[in-house]
């Protein structure tokens, strides 16, 4: 389990590639020394010995750096645990967006009027009752939340997989409509989300916006990517 405490994470990382170890061409001489006959053969056998011994320790020297290159990072161990949120510090109204296995993951905390706005957008909806696999059977409500107030979705869009940007109401983006009662849009392609990240008729993407496993360990502080059927 990783702790948040931050507001924003970067989405993306660059990717680092490790160049793969190749075989060092035999040494020239050291054959023919080798099979050499005669006298003398026990000086060069020595010296074959030392040469040996000499590049184990060098072997030995440069292994360990080679090696612990090898161990995973913290954010790779990381990339695949659960992450505590601390929502404290959340107001109303306000979103918080955190990391959980490489993917924004909102949380919002919604206000009594953004709740009775979400109640008048059904008919306009793909999927207002939520019957498509986008979310634990908890969330699969008018909400898609544990708590009404508090919403968990990941932040990518369902159509391309772009990263949509919450848009409040009366808000002066051309591109959400006059009647616009706050959301979420998608720049790339025009997708639009209700604060519940319910996808809107006639839009690119096809469902609703991801709700991953969630569940509260007080009141405050917010457990994702686990839940009480264990980690996903």
């Amino acid at each position: 389990m990783v702790l948040v405490n931050k507001h924003v994470f970067p989405f993306f990382e660059s990717l680092w590639y490790q160049t793969p170890m190749t075989h060092a061409p035999a040494l020239p001489g050291i054959a023919s020394l080798a099979d050499d006959g005669g006298e003398g053969n026990a000086a060069r056998r020595r010296v074959l010995l030392l040469t040996a011994a000499t590049a184990g320790v060098g072997m030995a020297v440069t292994a360990v750096p080679f090696v612990s290159s090898f161990a995973p990072s913290e954010r790779a161990r990381a990339s695949g645990a659960s992450v505590e949120v601390d929502i404290a510090d959340i107001a109303p109204g306000g979103i918080k967006t955190v990391e959980w296995r490489g993917k924004p993951v909102w949380i919002m905390r919604r206000t009594p009027e953004m709740l009775a706005a979400m109640a008048t957008q059904d008919s306009r909806l793909v999927d207002p009752q939520s019957k498509r696999e986008q979310q634990p059977a908890y969330a699969r409500n008018a909400q898609r939340s544990v708590k009404p107030e508090v919403f968990v979705g990941v932040g990518i869009c369902t159509h391309l997989g772009c990263s949509p940007n919450p848009v409040p109401l009366g808000s002066s983006n051309p591109s959400v409509g006059d009647d616009w009662m706050g959301g979420f849009f998608c720049p790339c392609h025009g997708s639009t989300f209700d604060l519940a990240g319910r996808v809107f008729q006639n839009k690119p993407a096809p469902t609703n916006l991801e709700v991953p496993p969630h569940k509260y360990l007080s009141d405050s502080r917010l457990l994702i990517g686990e839940d009480d059927t264990g980690v996903a």
